[in-house]
């Protein structure tokens, strides 16, 4: 893959300098050659880290030593820096693997408004993480190297006003005389002022060397939303090209999980059981479609896709499928003859008896979320996601959720955080303190709640297979990594069969 038609010795001149340093701003894109296949694994690995950052910063303080140890064994785990004070040579790789990913996600995740906003607060959070490790020298090199001129004052100034700096920092932990305090105009300090965590001086905020994080995390969050939104401007061009489009758009939804398609599991569940099952193992989305269905006698398309494809997922036959349907919707305004005509093919296309007989797998979490949004009258999508927030509320009450829980889980919700929002719900359902999983598509809440329920024992399906496309019902290759073909055909037939390997099409 090239990013642009550079000289050899330009190319290796920037690498040298751009990963002569543990932490950047991004700010020069990668000007090399890479490999599709290593395009792809760069994107799903750092996909793969920022999905860890998500989950850990919900799950646990971000500036717990538990926190920590944790994102690091992550970034040693997928090969990305995690050290500041190893050796250039041994991290060389690891820094360019770091900034080639982190503009490949760029490109998948500018597309939309809140790609963009999940995007760069998992890239903040990371770099806080990555910032903090490093050494006092090596911050204050990283300011002047990126033009945040930020010195820190003398040893004779800040025994001056040692009273001053250690009153006006008591919110703040740890700060003593002994760290370092920077002298910084107080425009570029706003939230530390607005929280009274400094002193300010003729213009000037002294910050505690433990607090500067702040200021850079600033800068380096308006840096990259407005890098986002001139990638964004760039898309047309970058669509154009038939081997990436498919790869970033897949990339923006990808999921990494178990197969749900439900093939060892048909006939597990009768029909009768459906109503029991969807009071207490059905995450709130299928149970919002459970409920619609059994008040209007019908779903629209999107609903039946999304619903029809979990009941599948969790042991549903085709003909108990095509039974459950057609009893449902002739009790509606929809008699034997017209649901045999006109629906009864879609249930059958489902389950990859009619059309291209694709075997259909349920849909991820970033599949419900992220495409298809509902309009009036629809009932599918993520709760989370697509409820008004008061609407949320009346629903949670409903189904006797405590008040304080209402509040955890709206509190996930404004924060963006729709997969753990549903987690918390699983949590307060099930009367778990901490769920020992990592939420991620809906036929999983069924399986862990049915794991729950059973005391372990009675587990509805097996979840050793890998995840399947729906596009293709073949087996998934093993991941090695392949070589870039020579030609442009070959260059679109290793895109493919990488697409089906690494991301799950739903």
């Amino acid at each position: 893959m090239q990013f642009a038609s550079r000289k050899k010795r330009l190319v290796s001149n920037l690498k040298t300098e751009l990963y002569a340093e543990p932490l950047q701003f991004y700010g020069q894109p990668p000007l090399e050659n890479i490999s599709l296949s290593e395009f792809e694994a760069f994107a799903v690995d750092r996909l793969r880290l920022l999905k860890t950052v998500e989950n850990l910063g919900v799950s646990m303080v971000k500036r717990g030593d538990p926190y920590s140890s944790k994102l690091d064994s992550e970034l040693k785990a997928l090969n990305f820096p995690y050290r500041a004070d190893v050796l250039i040579k041994e991290e060389t790789e690891k820094r360019r693997k770091d900034h080639i990913s982190h503009f490949i996600l760029r490109l998948a995740y500018c597309q939309t408004e809140d790609l963009r906003r999940w995007f760069i607060q998992q890239e903040v959070d990371l770099f806080r993480h990555r910032f903090k490790a490093l050494t006092p020298k090596q911050k204050l090199e990283f300011l002047h190297r990126n033009n945040l001129q930020y010195n820190t004052i003398s040893g004779e100034e800040k025994e001056q006003l040692k009273d001053e700096l250690l009153n006006s920092s008591h919110s703040v932990s740890g700060v003593s005389l002994e760290s370092d305090f920077y002298k910084v105009p107080f425009q570029d300090a706003l939230d530390l002022v607005r929280t009274r965590k400094v002193y300010l001086r003729e213009g000037y905020a002294y910050i505690p060397q433990s607090e500067i994080v702040a200021i850079v995390l600033n800068d380096f969050r308006t840096r990259l939303s407005k890098a986002l939104a001139l990638t964004a401007r760039s898309l047309p061009a970058v669509h154009s090209d038939e081997r990436l489009q498919p790869l970033l758009n897949h990339l923006s939804h990808s999921y990494f999980g178990q197969d749900y398609s439900g093939q060892k599991n048909v006939g597990k569940i009768s029909l009768e059981q459906i109503d029991s099952l969807a009071g207490k193992s059905f995450p709130l989305c299928m149970r919002q479609l459970h409920k619609a269905l059994r008040e209007n006698h019908h779903l629209r398309y999107g609903g039946r896709m999304q619903y029809g494809l979990f009941l599948k997922g969790i042991g549903l036959s085709l003909e108990q499928a095509l039974q459950f349907w057609k009893m449902e919707f002739i009790q509606g305004k929809v008699d034997a003859d017209k649901f045999d005509k006109a629906f009864a093919y879609n249930i059958r296309h489902m389950f990859g008896k009619e059309g291209k007989r694709a075997d259909y797998t349920p849909y991820s979490c970033m599949k419900v979320i992220l495409s298809n949004p509902p309009s009036q009258g629809d009932y599918h999508g993520c709760p989370f996601r697509h409820s008004d927030p008061e609407l949320l509320k009346q629903k949670l009450q409903f189904y006797k959720v405590s008040p304080s829980g209402v509040n955890q889980i709206l509190e996930l919700v404004k924060g963006m955080h729709y997969q753990l929002a549903c987690q918390k719900y699983f949590e307060l359902t099930h009367n778990v303190e901490d769920s020992t999983f990592s939420l991620s598509h809906p036929n999983q809440y069924f399986i862990e709640s049915q794991k729950l329920l059973g005391g372990g024992k009675d587990v509805k399906r097996e979840t050793e297979t890998p995840q399947r496309s729906q596009e293709n019902s073949a087996a998934r290759g093993p991941s090695a990594a392949r070589e870039p073909a020579a030609v442009e055909s070959q260059h679109l037939a290793e895109m493919t069969a990488n697409l089906e390997r690494d991301f799950k099409d739903f």
